[in-house]
């Protein structure tokens, strides 16, 4: 499993870069195989798995199942960030940001890399296959090559919409939550896979304006590099609100609790409006964007955790589902 946020790690802005480094640059300094594993984007990753889990119908996974579908996925991701940092050795010995990383500083060996990507990989899909079903492992490895394959080696290096495309890497995790809940997937899993592919954009262009001398740099052909900030700001705010339309679908996407969702959930998105607007009323400011990066971060917790919360026995107790319809009823009603 990788996240629409992974690639958001890739370099600093060359004028902004005090500034712009400080959203993204750890405080603390990582010893170099921990480094490449990418620990700090796994959070979030666990977060949306965790609300595929909470979107399946009927009982609750065993406690043995979500440790190990959390476990699993954080060995994909942990092996998806050293392959990234492996194929773009070059290129971030390069960039301003990237090139104090651990291999193309040479703290860390390819071969010693290589080997930990394998192992990470293996130990992965073990546990995931034991511990969890076979479809959640598949999903897994399939979130790790649709970062690695699609986004790094094919898309980044060559269009503009690369995030918009290689996003569906980041969006995997709730389909394996649910996968693991159920041994299936059902229409609102793919709700929340949806959902995070059309968050990914306006999440990643937002750091990509702060970053877009570095990108320039390269030649990474990133929106703001590409088109400029002026389309790039009106690119994130139709993301923005195509993102908190598709949101309001969780309240029939729930089995139950759909209406505490559905009330809780707009304060999240009128903030991210509220900041997409502003960033596109003036889209040369490097601190609206900031803003907004680190609240879509937040925002996409925050749903995660209005569906977690949606699902406790005290959430049903709310009322039935917005227009008294439930997951349960709506193969009925399509058929």
């Amino acid at each position: 499993m990788v996240s629409a946020a992974v690639p958001a790690t890739a370099a600093a802005s060359v004028a902004n870069a005090p500034t712009a480094a400080s959203v993204i640059r750890p405080s603390v300094k990582l010893p170099a195989w921990l480094e490449v594993a990418k620990p700090r984007l796994i959070p979030l990753l666990l977060a949306t798995t965790l609300g595929g889990m909470a979107l399946s119908a009927g009982g609750s996974p065993s406690g043995a199942t979500i440790a190990c579908t959390l476990v699993g996925g954080s060995l994909a991701s942990a092996a998806a960030g050293v392959l990234n940092c492996l194929w773009e050795q070059e290129l971030d010995g390069r960039m301003q940001r990237t090139s104090r990383r651990a291999l193309p500083s040479g703290r860390l060996a390819q071969r010693q890399a290589f080997a930990l990507a394998i192992g990470l990989t293996a130990l992965s899909v073990a546990v995931l296959v034991i511990g969890v079903n076979p479809l959640a492992a598949s999903l897994s490895l399939l979130g790790l090559c649709s970062y690695v394959l699609l986004y790094t080696a094919l898309l980044k290096p060559r269009t503009t919409q690369n995030i918009v495309i290689g996003g569906v890497a980041g969006a995997i995790p709730p389909l394996v939550g649910a996968a693991a809940a159920t041994g299936g997937l059902g229409w609102s899993s793919w709700w929340l896979f949806s959902l995070v592919m059309l968050w990914t954009p306006a999440h990643f262009w937002a750091l990509a304006l702060l970053l877009k001398d570095d990108y320039r740099s390269v030649g990474i052909p990133m929106l703001p590099v590409v088109k400029g900030v002026v389309v790039t700001t009106r690119a994130i705010s139709h993301y923005a609100w195509a993102t908190v339309a598709f949101s309001l679908l969780g309240v029939l996407a729930l089995p139950s609790g759909g209406l505490l969702y559905g009330l809780m959930v707009l304060p999240f998105n009128a903030r991210l409006l509220q900041l997409s607007g502003r960033l596109r009323a003036q889209p040369d400011d490097p601190q609206r964007a900031r803003a907004l990066f680190r609240w879509s971060i937040f925002y996409l917790f925050g749903i995660c955790l209005l569906l977690l919360l949606a699902r406790l026995p005290q959430a049903a107790l709310m009322g039935p589902d917005l227009f008294g319809v439930s997951l349960s009823a709506l193969p009925t009603l399509v058929g």
